[in-house]
């Protein structure tokens, strides 16, 4: 497996279930090991051996599975915002600054539009989609460069699918460089600048999306 990623781009990984786009997903992510390879990042080579490498070279991981690997459904929309850059809101003595922490969830939750009677609702009763959102403003807050999104409307309704197509479409215009793995081709076709096909563990073809269709995938 061998690709590139461009600043500003999003690059759709297409393949039947089995074909290894999570796997790679996730061994760029550092939540499984590498057999072998190197890992540049603006031209630079850097060692990822666990998450939390991955994340302070500025990756952010959505996994297809938000309920198991993305949330603490039991905690608040508060508390789901900025768990992963916790560090950044820490006072004297290791305490967190709440006061930063609500303001902080009170401006995603108005930007990307999370339907929640408040930020301490808990995180379990919001929609499918508006889970979703809440991991996005997770990778958003610690300020990722670089973000993988695993199928990322899968369970979701018409109307919030395509709220998360507009939101990965100004996240590339911001410049964030985007990885984004689709079961449905029609998605793959309608977001990405690039496609990577992957079949049994190789990628087989990396395709323009102008002039790509279903059957050429």
């Amino acid at each position: 497996v061998s690709f590139s990623l461009h600043r500003g781009e999003i690059l759709g990984f297409a393949g039947l279930l089995g074909a290894g786009r999570t796997e790679t997903a996730r061994a760029i992510f550092g939540a499984d090991p590498l057999d072998s390879g190197e890992i540049y990042i603006k031209g630079k080579r850097v060692e990822i051996k666990h998450p939390r490498d991955a994340v302070a070279h500025g990756i952010g991981y959505l996994s297809e599975d938000r309920k198991q690997f993305g949330l603490a459904l039991g905690l608040s929309v508060e508390t789901n915002v900025v768990l992963a850059s916790l560090k950044k809101f820490l006072a004297s003595l290791g305490i967190v600054n709440k006061k930063q922490t609500r303001n902080v969830t009170q401006e995603y939750v108005e930007r990307l539009k999370i339907k929640t009677p408040s930020i301490y609702q808990i995180t379990k009763n919001l929609s499918g989609g508006n889970q979703q959102k809440v991991v996005i403003s997770k990778w958003l807050v610690q300020d990722c460069d670089i973000l993988i999104f695993d199928e990322p409307t899968r369970g979701i309704d018409v109307g919030a699918k395509s709220e998360i197509y507009k939101l990965l479409n100004e996240l590339a215009d911001q410049g964030k460089s985007i990885i984004m793995i689709s079961s449905e081709l029609p998605e793959i076709l309608r977001m990405s600048h690039r496609i990577v096909v992957m079949c049994e563990g190789k990628v087989t073809a990396i395709l323009p999306a102008g002039d790509c269709t279903q059957e050429k995938i």
